[in-house]
């Protein structure tokens, strides 16, 4: 079955980087173009960044955009987020999502909290 999970997660200082990595398995990975998400406290889940199945194309929000990257290694069946001069309203909830099928599939999550 579909499986993606998140990881990378954790406490950082504003200005600080993080990578998040999202493992996937049980569907042709390189097929699929894959999304990250993320929810913050009080808000909805909010779109941040996707990559085509290839690779080639990405987008952001404009909120990230300078700041985060998202690409894959289609080999490992991963996905990463590299984020960089992170800020406070950056903290909150990531998730990867893959749409297979008639489905969309989301991870189980990792927090991101940027504080000092």
């Amino acid at each position: 079955q579909v499986q993606l999970v998140e990881s990378g997660g954790g406490l950082v200082q504003p200005g600080g980087s993080l990578r998040l990595s999202c493992a996937a398995s049980g569907f042709t990975f390189s097929s699929y173009t894959m999304s990250w998400y993320r929810q913050s406290p009080g808000k909805e889940r909010e779109l941040v960044a996707t990559i085509s199945s290839g690779g080639a194309y990405s987008n952001y929000a404009a909120s990230v955009k300078g700041r985060f990257t998202i690409a894959r290694d289609n080999a490992k069946k991963t996905v990463y987020l590299q984020m960089n001069s992170l800020k406070p309203e950056d903290t909150g909830v990531y998730y990867c999502k893959c749409p297979v099928g008639r489905n969309d599939y989301w991870g189980q999550g990792t927090q991101v909290t940027i504080s000092s």
